[in-house]
């Protein structure tokens, strides 16, 4: 079995975005509204997880000696 190409962020929302859409209309079978509900929740785990992540990567400073460290904004 061939590996499914992982989607980009953007991608990921569009799928997930799609998925609401169908589920808010009501005219989903029981067991397809399942399946729908149970795929939208892994994406919006995956959507969570690169938001997360990219977060935590703008959040840090790469200093002169090329050490990292958290950024903090300083009010004066």
């Amino acid at each position: 079995m061939a590996k499914e190409k992982e989607l980009n962020f953007e991608e990921n929302l569009e799928k997930l975005e799609e998925l609401v859409k169908d589920l808010e209309n009501g005219n989903v079978p029981l067991d397809d509204a399942i399946n729908k509900y149970q795929e939208a929740m892994k994406i919006a785990k995956v959507c969570d997880e690169k938001l997360k992540s990219a977060e935590e990567a703008i959040t840090k400073i790469v200093k002169d000696d090329n050490s990292v460290e958290d950024f903090e904004v300083t009010e004066e």
